[in-house]
């Protein structure tokens, strides 16, 4: 079989701990700590005392909003962990983190109703070109047998799952594992090391066949291991050990072991298989491209503490960096280190210098984003990864509650666009809104949290207001006369006007017919620029689109006509004309793709028509099993809060763009409550 793996691999390594929802993976990096003797003890994440909860809004909401970084130790090794939030709304956040990590520890359970959210993130595991391991947790809570679970859970992997423990039962109860690599047995107990002893006799059968079936998808890959299993000869332990380590870390297996988090059990061997199979800083150079003859830092997320400023948490890929270094990034520019520390939740422990492999945190780098690719090379190298946020799914009108903190919010919302880069924050001019978007409900939600918390800025928020606009069915001419004498020069103007309307997104046209100089032609921008302002608010009180105006005649007067006596003709003009053209409201309406699991889909198409929105048909999801995608036209003043239920129809995973498609009539009652609320709603 020879030494594919090439062995242990030593030297620092960096571990993301990622998964659904409510998974268990909080639970597992307090049991990893309190193990590796990092903490004292493992606490319970309802308790609010775990390491990842030192923000305020994960404590209030009981869930992981951000990632939790925090640095141990293993048997000599340098392990640093890092806890993904697993909501799809936070989903963004592990993306910078995974691309720079050795190795995924994805933490699932058999829930058939989190299998969607599982798939989501192995799809972007695969896509980044990730390791993973599999960590089943709450083992001791189902009853479905732990083969079953993963032909349950196999869909969502593209990778094989590859059973590498199997429980110890004891009357029904699972009191531990058995391991088909070492071939023996761990009695579970609890928040302790596990007792090693002897498979029992009546699991050997058992044993058995699961080893064998192991060894089965190894000698895939080894055509050694392959004969001996076709010869019958036992294969030996480290060479089993050997093929484990090499299928992990090119990718061809996805290696599962069994445990309970929340009461330490299983996370020794968890540790251990860390610790001998994981990719070493060398792989993960060579997967992100990296050269290894200068120092480069690739930054996986940024923080602004309260006291020591803004921290770049950062992966040493090659070379190392020390304080006071001076460091390029890709466009040219450079920045200066200002303190090195180590990362163990909200603590930090100062460093001097940091080597490659290491996951620190570097102090008040100003100009760095996340997920930018610093180096030692004059003038920078490329980027190493580029990290491209989905589109929005919820929005609202972001405002200070009193006008002196404007600034502070401006303040505020840029160190927090720096810390979550999937915000979008946007001045909608036709509103005079400040739209703050992002990826659900209680993103924004923990985000205003923050302002209000961490920043002391009340700040409020609405409905973002939707950009309806009017037109005309009918053409009219008519004239407007703007006359007014005050003593000294007076004001003349006098204009005839064709007004008609214009297909359905032509825009606006204006023309003239003036013959004979009726109206001089210095006055004609003046008479467009009336006409214009006009168009700015019709006679529903909306923008005026679709609409062709023709100078067709006037008169003037060579001492009191002017620029602004021809404007104020052509409002005058406008004013009496469009109402008498039956003007008629606009409403925007988007063209809508919703990604949805396939067993959700009839609760979609059923959705979308509640929202007055039309089916243009639905198909499977390319490239991905088991999804559907939905294709629509919906108003856009539906789509507000869509997301919140298509994720409560979905278990919390579906989502979906939306863009521009036309505008269409809003007539009736609909068209009554626009008009009377001002255009927030419809």
């Amino acid at each position: 079989m020879g030494n594919r793996a090439g062995g242990r691999l030593s030297g620092p390594k960096c571990i993301a701990i990622v998964g659904p929802f409510a998974s268990g993976k909080t639970s597992l990096l307090e049991a990893i700590l309190a193990r590796t003797g990092a903490i004292p003890r493992q606490a319970a994440v309802s308790s609010g005392t775990t390491v990842g909860d030192y923000s305020p809004e994960a404590r209030a909401h009981v869930m992981s909003v951000e990632a939790t970084v925090a640095t141990t130790e293993f048997m000599g090794d340098s392990l640093t962990f890092i806890d993904c939030p697993g909501s799809i709304e936070f989903s963004f956040e592990a993306e910078p983190v995974l691309a720079a990590c050795d190795l995924a520890v994805v933490v699932a359970e058999a829930d058939e109703k989190k299998i969607p959210a599982l798939q989501l993130i192995l799809r972007k595991l695969d896509e980044l070109g990730v390791p993973r391991l599999l960590f089943l947790n709450k083992v001791d809570r189902t009853e479905a047998g732990v083969r079953d679970t993963l032909k349950l859970l196999q869909p969502a992997s593209t990778t094989r799952l590859l059973l590498r423990q199997i429980p110890l039962r004891k009357d029904g109860i699972i009191i531990g594992s058995i391991d088909l690599a070492l071939e023996r047995a761990y009695i579970y107990r609890e928040y302790a090391e596990s007792e090693v002893t002897d498979i029992p006799s009546d699991e050997k059968a058992r044993e058995i066949e699961a080893r064998f079936s192991m060894l089965e998808t190894l000698a895939d890959h080894d055509d050694q291991l392959m004969e001996n299993l076709l010869e019958e000869i036992e294969p030996p332990r480290d060479q089993v050990f050997d093929d484990l380590s090499a299928d992990l870390r090119d990718g061809s297996v996805t290696p599962v072991l069994i445990g309970t988090a929340e009461k330490g059990n299983g996370v020794l061997r968890l540790l251990k298989a860390i610790r001998h199979d994981a990719p070493d800083i060398e792989a993960t150079r060579q997967r992100l491209g990296a050269p290894a003859d200068s120092t480069v830092i690739q930054v996986m997320k940024t923080i602004h503490t309260p006291h020591g400023g803004k921290l770049s948490v950062s992966r040493i890929l090659s070379g190392s960096v020390a304080d006071g270094a001076e460091l390029w990034l890709s466009d040219g520019r450079t920045a200066k280190v200002s303190g090195i520390y180590r990362m163990f939740g909200k603590d930090q422990t100062k460093l001097a210098s940091a080597k490659a492999g290491d996951t620190v945190a570097l102090g008040k780098l100003d100009d760095v984003k996340t997920g930018q690719t610093l180096s030692t090379t004059k003038g920078g190298i490329p980027a190493l990864i580029e990290i491209e946020p989905p589109q929005p799914v919820f929005a609202f009108a972001l405002r200070p509650k009193e006008r002196k903190d404007e600034v502070k919010l401006s303040a505020a919302m840029q160190r927090l666009g720096e810390e979550d880069p999937s915000l979008r924050l946007h001045h909608e001019q036709d509103s005079s809104e400040t739209i703050l978007s992002g990826h659900g409900e209680m993103h924004l939600r923990v985000i205003v949290e923050r302002l209000e918390g961490k920043n002391q800025i009340p700040v409020e928020g609405h409905p973002p207001a939707v950009p309806y606009r009017e037109t005309i069915r009918k053409s009219i001419t008519q004239r407007g006369r703007h006359k007014k004498q005050s003593g000294g020069h007076g004001q003349f103007g006098d204009v005839v006007l064709d007004i008609k309307p214009l297909p359905r997104g032509a825009g606006f046209e204006f023309t003239d017919t003036i013959t004979g100089g009726v109206v001089p032609k210095q006055y004609i921008p003046s008479v467009e620029a009336g006409v214009r302002d006009y168009l700015k608010s019709g006679p529903l009180g909306f923008p005026v689109v679709d609409v062709a105006v023709n100078l067709a005649d006037g008169s003037y007067h060579t001492v009191d006509s002017s620029d602004m006596a021809f404007q104020m003709a052509a409002k005058l003009a406008m004013k009496e004309g469009m109402a008498a053209c039956s003007p008629v409201l606009l409403e925007p309406i988007m063209k809508v793709e919703i990604f949805t699991p396939s067993d959700a889909t009839a609760r979609i198409t059923a959705l979308v028509p509640q929202r007055r929105g039309q089916i243009l048909g639905y198909d499977a999801r390319p490239g991905w099993p088991g999804w559907d995608v939905v294709e629509a036209t919906m108003p856009q003043s539906q789509i507000g809060n869509l997301i919140i239920e298509l994720r409560s129809a979905t278990a919390g995973v579906a989502t979906y763009v939306a863009r521009f498609d036309h505008m269409a009539e809003l007539t009736g009652r609909l068209a009554d409550e626009v008009m009377n609320s001002g255009g927030k709603a419809a």
